[in-house]
């Protein structure tokens, strides 16, 4: 016998005795019950073997939503999330129907409050694993590299900036290669490295863009921007640019931000749902060439910059010459101008630049017939 009822015609409510299949939640045993109603309490009673007198209040029994078998009844207990009672027999599910009042009832959505206090728990971890656990992991990682994963990251990275930077097809933005000026920057380079202490071999390479920019890349990686060049009045501006960011390459700056920049939007990235999409990769791309370090890196950097150029020879004051000739154009910062003026402030760097010790015997960093050819690096092959 599945089950028991009585009906009495009267104010009080029937007894109920029924039997239904019972899941604790704890193991896996599905235990055959009887059910009471305690009136009074107003109490579902479920008594079973092996089972302690277990009381479901009827106002808490809730029906699991999306039953697919509608011949049959899915029940819960809202004080208890694991346990689960089936109940199979057709009468007793029509008066469980009956005298739980809230058996359809969802659960309340949390207050305000609540959602709130959860909210800023979650932004408060992703702000941590961001801004702390993230720079701290890039910080170790970045000394530990291996030189040639480091130049990997870097000719990989280039390639993604060439690719994001050329606005007008599907190849990536032209690495100039006029022959005349290659070794004029060569030469450059060599006599700035030759007179510091880069533990890397450096890669100088001039993107035909109009950007006045420069930033360091991995592996020892330093890009110049076609507008840079055109925008220096000599070649010892160019110079100064390029002995910044060979200090930036000397700390390791360029593998720090990278592998910060990557960690943090592949946080995002899986936040989000757009890990390792476009946007990640453009996001990076501007993070590389926007390069903005600290406070800290730029005073090092300069530092650096300052103390190359003498050893080379080189009057640093053209780093102050350059920038001074910058902020006469009048028009919109430039990238390089945005980069510097985010930091300390630029009019003080300017004038540590302009005070710098000259070397007894400065030379310009190229002969003329150098900087001209310098000059025409992006140049057709054919241009006379």
């Amino acid at each position: 016998m599945t089950g028991r009822m009585v009906i009495h015609v009267g104010g009080a409510p029937a007894p109920f005795a029924g039997t239904a299949l019972y899941l604790d939640g704890a193991t896996a045993e599905l235990r055959a019950i009887s059910l009471q109603i305690d009136e009074e309490q107003r109490n579902l009673m479920i008594e079973g073997p092996g089972l302690s007198p277990t009381l479901w209040p009827l106002a808490d029994i809730r029906t699991i939503p999306d039953q697919a078998d509608r011949t049959r009844m899915v029940l819960a207990h809202t004080g208890d999330p694991v346990a689960r009672m089936i109940v199979e027999d057709p009468e007793t599910i029509r008066l469980l129907r009956a005298r739980c009042p809230d058996l359809g009832k969802r659960p309340r959505p949390l207050g305000v409050g609540r959602l709130l206090i959860w909210a800023g728990a979650a932004v408060g971890s992703v702000a941590l694993i961001v801004m702390v656990l993230v720079p701290l992991l890039a910080n170790q990682l970045a000394e530990r590299l291996p030189p040639e994963g480091e130049a990997a990251l870097g000719d990989a990275t280039l390639e993604q900036v060439r690719r994001a930077l050329n606005q007008t097809g599907m190849n990536p933005l032209p690495i100039c290669d006029a022959p005349e000026g290659i070794a004029a920057l060569a030469a450059m380079t060599r006599r700035l490295s030759g007179a510091g202490d880069v533990a890397q071999p450096l890669k100088v390479s001039v993107l035909d863009h109009e950007l006045v920019n420069a930033f360091a890349l991995p592996g020892g990686r330093i890009v110049l921007f076609r507008g840079l060049i055109d925008a220096a009045q000599g070649p010892d501006e160019v110079a100064a640019v390029l002995a910044h960011e060979i200090g930036h390459v000397a700390a390791r700056d360029p593998t720090r931000i990278a592998l910060r920049s990557a960690g943090s939007i592949g946080v995002l990235g899986l936040l989000l749902g757009d890990f390792a999409g476009g946007a990640v990769v453009l996001f990076l791309t501007e993070r590389l060439i926007q390069a903005t370090y600290t406070q800290q890196a730029e005073a090092a950097a300069d530092d650096y910059a300052l103390t190359l150029m003498q050893q080379a020879e080189i009057a640093p004051g053209a780093l102050a010459r350059f920038f001074e000739h910058l902020q006469t154009l009048g028009d919109e910062p430039s990238a390089v101008m945005a980069h510097f003026m985010a930091h300390p402030a630029l009019g003080d760097r300017i004038a540590k630049a302009a005070a710098a010790t000259a070397p007894e015997t400065p030379r310009p960093a190229l002969d003329a017939d150098a900087w001209r050819a310098l000059q025409r690096i992006c140049a057709p092959s054919d241009t006379p």
